[in-house]
């Protein structure tokens, strides 16, 4: 019974030397969520009012808030009487032994603070990185996110961006067009490199300063190969490899020029059942 009475005294000494400073810690911690939540709020309208980059807002919004309630846990470990320099001592070590646990998370910051810097890529821009490809959505701390032409999302770590190479379709404001047709052995080279100029000439998206180039690329096994070669506007180049071949197969067959599919000729022999097989 006496040490009841001993465990309860301690119980009520330490309520009444620590209650209140318990009490008003969790006051400021949650009056201190809320500013912050608050004060996020703010700082994104202020990003969105001075038109800052795209690719820099939820990074930067990221770092802010993570700051700020480490700031405010700190300011609740002191009211309730955590001493600054034991308090930091163990955020040292603590730092240190996640640190070791999450290298690779690490290593996702680092990159994100390099795409960053470097810009090799940003919002809106089309990528092939690490893997994947897809338009870029949003740069974080230790993720790049993606969406992929067919509507997927993919998420990328930012230390595997950082560290491969990139191709930054977006990039440069002009694309090379390349495409090849074959036509028929028997068919008329010059009539079909000159349907194929006119199609790209009436289509009215080649850059003229750079001229559409058309040549014999290859003598196939089936076909004669026609390449093909202009500069396109970034934006138009998806629009006219969607529909270039089609323009040129119905051309073709309006003019009379053949698109030959593979073929095999089949020599029967009687002299010991054998059989002969011949590509053309």
């Amino acid at each position: 019974m006496d040490n009841l009475e001993k465990y309860w005294d301690s119980v009520v000494a330490l309520v009444i030397a620590y209650g209140g400073k318990i009490l008003l810690a969790l006051i400021v911690l949650f009056i201190g969520l809320w500013l912050i939540k608050r004060i996020n709020k703010i700082i994104s309208h202020s990003f969105d009012k001075r038109e800052m980059d795209p690719s820099l807002k939820p990074f930067l919004k990221s770092i802010i808030d993570a700051a700020l309630k480490i700031l405010l846990v700190i300011t609740v470990a002191s009211m309730v009487g955590v001493e600054m320099t034991s308090f930091v001592a163990i955020l040292g070590a603590a730092g240190l032994a996640v640190g070791l646990a999450l290298q690779g998370s690490l290593s996702n910051f680092a990159g994100g603070v390099l795409i960053l810097i470097l810009k090799p890529f940003k919002v809106g821009d089309f990528i092939e990185g690490a893997g994947q490809s897809g338009t870029v959505r949003e740069i974080h701390i230790f993720y790049t996110y993606l969406t992929t032409p067919s509507g997927q999302e993919v998420i990328v770590p930012n230390g595997d961006l950082s560290n491969d190479s990139i191709k930054n379709y977006s990039f440069n404001p002009t694309r090379r067009f390349d495409m090849t047709f074959g036509i028929g052995y028997n068919d008329d080279i010059d009539k079909a490199k000159d349907l194929i100029r006119k199609i790209a000439e009436a289509d009215g998206r080649f850059l003229e300063e750079q001229g559409i180039t058309l040549f014999v690329e290859e003598l196939a096994d089936s076909s004669v190969n026609i390449h093909l070669r202009g500069w396109l506007n970034n934006g138009d180049f998806w629009d006219v490899y969607n529909n270039f071949n089609e323009k040129v197969k119905k051309t073709f067959d309006a003019n009379g020029v053949s698109i030959p599919f593979p073929q095999r000729d089949v020599h029967f022999f009687n002299e010991g059942n054998a059989i002969e097989v011949k590509n053309p």
